[in-house]
């Protein structure tokens, strides 16, 4: 061996192991960090395409959809998964005769139970709201205003991940 050559200091191996060490928990909380934000936004996705489903279900029902806002069972819709899930309506697929209400109460339960299964302490609201912004909190409002002239709006909210609560909401 020269003078001037030597090996690894046992400090520099400690050194290098301390540096590789921080790289590896840093990538570690890069991918704990983009599955969150995978869930989320799943999630988020999840849910506009449930709102839409109910959307839409509301329109293929005309004559529920038609009645005054306190007798209209979509537009009166609260639910909170919390309170758990109540029993299934009769079923109005195949053979059945469904009238326009039962379908309605078809419906809202098949989102209830949507609500759920999919969605970590999970509400939805449908009705009239002339404001669903509010400016000043930069966020939606989950309370309605109910005005008349006010579209039909469907909000789903759920509890989130770190990144805070998720919401959706769906101008029908």
């Amino acid at each position: 061996m020269r003078v001037g050559e030597r090996g690894f200091t046992l400090v520099e191996v400690l050194v290098a192991l301390f540096v590789l060490t921080v790289g590896i928990v840093g990538a570690g909380a890069v991918q704990i960090t983009a599955e969150r934000t995978r869930q989320q936004a799943s999630l988020r996705s999840d849910a506009a395409q449930l709102a839409n489903a109910l959307a839409a279900r509301m329109r293929v029902n005309p004559a529920v959809a038609a009645l005054p806002d306190g007798a209209n069972p979509y537009l009166s819709f609260h639910y909170d998964a919390a309170d758990g899930l109540p029993a299934a309506p009769g079923s109005c697929f195949g053979g059945s005769s469904c009238t326009p209400d039962a379908l309605a109460q078809f419906d809202l339960h098949a989102i209830r139970q949507a609500l759920y299964t999919q969605f970590p302490r999970g509400r939805v609201t449908v009705c009239r709201d002339g404001a669903p912004w509010d400016a000043a909190a930069n966020t939606y409002r989950w309370n309605c205003d109910g005005a008349l002239d006010a579209l039909p709006v469907v909000k789903l909210g759920w509890q989130g991940t770190g990144d805070g609560p998720g919401y959706v909401m769906v101008l029908r």
